[in-house]
């Protein structure tokens, strides 16, 4: 019987691009959108479609209860496409929001479900000032104090999933991504991660790995990517030939 996944954020630039990676696989998936339209795309996927409010706690847990899924895969963002500056203003606060509050929703109705792994996605490009590269056990933090809400929700997001037993916990820390369906097709930045790489470290992490936290993040001098590798198996240079159309928000 194959294995249940709740993928949370199956149409954002990492959803499109673990929906194949998964069904490819062999597990049977479960994914949300926020949108009735986007169900059929999914149906043309192989994906068993979840149109649900994440913020909806009660519905959130009929969900969970009803799948029973034995993995969630959190993928769920509400940033702006394009990360420009003013668009930004705004999708810090509702980011912070589905990281906040949308994680707990998540969280705890996957423990009510018997889920025993969560994995979710951070970011590794938030690490405080010191000494490089950064490895995990490093903690998140910045100078400037407009990414300050996107500190906190990062690191309020990695509590939940990281302590909440019996759930195995895992974290990702991603770096800045590029390629297919984000803001730039090539590489912008220090810190980055190719998406349909990130996407790979989703898939490997469901049987691979010790719960905790991983640097998914192309070979850089600002954060250590060697615990990934060594314990996933993981490797930035993977890529994926097909491309999904299945929207462009989760």
């Amino acid at each position: 019987m194959s294995t249940t996944v709740f993928l949370a954020g199956a149409t954002g630039a990492i959803g499109r691009q673990l929906v194949p990676l998964l069904i490819k696989a062999g597990y049977r998936v479960f994914g949300t959108t926020r949108l009735e339209e986007r169900a059929g795309h999914l149906r043309e996927v192989g994906v068993e479609p979840v149109v649900l409010d994440v913020f909806d706690s009660s519905a959130v847990e009929t969900a969970f209860m009803r799948i029973k899924p034995e993995i969630l895969i959190h993928q769920l963002t509400d940033l702006p496409k394009d990360l420009s500056p003013e668009a930004m203003v705004e999708g810090k606060v509702r980011n912070a929001r589905v990281w906040n509050e949308g994680t707990g929703n998540l969280i705890r109705a996957a423990k009510k479900a018997g889920t025993r792994r969560a994995i979710a996605q951070s970011l590794a490009w938030l690490y405080a000032p010191g000494p490089v590269p950064h490895r995990e056990e490093d903690l998140l933090g910045v100078v400037d104090p407009e990414l300050r809400i996107v500190v906190e929700a990062a690191s309020s997001l990695e509590h939940a999933v990281l302590d909440s037993p019996p759930i195995q916990g895992v974290v990702l820390r991603y770096g800045l991504l590029y390629g297919p369906g984000t803001s730039s097709e090539e590489p912008v930045g220090p810190c980055v991660v190719h998406v349909q790489a990130a996407a790979n470290a989703a898939v490997l992490a469901i049987e691979r790995g010790a719960p905790g936290v991983y640097n998914v993040v192309d070979d850089n001098t600002f954060a250590s990517n060697e615990r990934a590798r060594r314990a996933l198996g993981w490797n930035p240079a993977f890529r994926r030939r097909e491309i999904l159309s299945l929207g462009q928000h989760p």
